[in-house]
């Protein structure tokens, strides 16, 4: 009996290399910079040194339906053992739906707190730079695939490992806030992380946070009604 054989023809190949190619060259670059002006992705935040070397990094932005000290007590009672991302809940808060008020018991935090960043309460991000109602980073460093968490600052990184760090920096706009989401990442070993980066991290991101933006402009405009929302 013949064995059959799927076989991947040139026209195949070729097809697949076009598309990497337009997305690296039109899509990847959008997404990377998903509703921040120039200037916003161009400028400095706090938090960009935490990540020497980064191999990867986004700068996305969004405008909320109120000033920063309105928006700060939903950004400051993030986690997975506080009030939720305000994403997907589904794939990043365990199912749980992330809070739709703010929580007073939740509104502390200082530098070092640890925020859960899954439901098992085994990985979490550290509270790495902390200035009220203007800038929140968080830190992650993880090692792979174990997905164990690993501290920089007592041993050196593991072969195998994802250092990032995801920063929310507020500004007033008028009646309202810019909020610029800052990521950087380094990982290794560069060759097994980078193909992921591209094909699955970096369009997770997206989607994760313009779900978060999303959720957030909905939550506030719930909480600031007939509160002036510039376009």
């Amino acid at each position: 009996m013949h064995e059959h054989r799927a076989t991947v023809g040139p026209a195949a190949v070729a097809s697949a290399a076009v598309a990497l190619v337009l997305h690296g060259l039109l899509l990847r670059p959008r997404m990377l910079t998903w509703g921040a002006t120039s200037e916003e992705a161009a400028r400095s935040y706090p938090g960009d040194e935490l990540i020497p070397g980064a191999d990867t990094g986004s700068t996305m932005a969004t405008t909320l339906p109120a000033p920063p000290s309105k928006v700060w007590p939903w950004l400051v009672q993030m986690g997975c053992d506080r009030g939720g991302w305000y994403s997907w809940d589904r794939l990043d808060n365990g199912g749980r739906p992330s809070v739709d008020r703010v929580v007073p018991e939740w509104q502390s935090l200082a530098v070092g707190q640890r925020l859960t960043s899954v439901s098992s309460g085994r990985a979490w991000f550290t509270v790495a730079v902390l200035v009220p109602e203007r800038t929140l980073v968080l830190r992650d460093d993880t090692r792979i695939p174990s997905g164990r968490p690993f501290d920089p600052t007592e041993e050196r990184p593991p072969r195998a490992f994802v250092s990032s760090a995801w920063g929310f920096h507020l500004e007033p706009a008028g009646a309202n806030s810019r909020l610029v989401v800052r990521t950087h990442g380094r990982s290794r070993p560069r060759v097994l992380t980078g193909p992921i980066d591209l094909l699955f991290w970096e369009p997770a991101h997206f989607v994760m946070q313009t779900r978060q933006f999303h959720n957030l402009r909905a939550r506030l405009r719930r909480a600031v009604p007939g509160h002036p929302e510039r376009p």
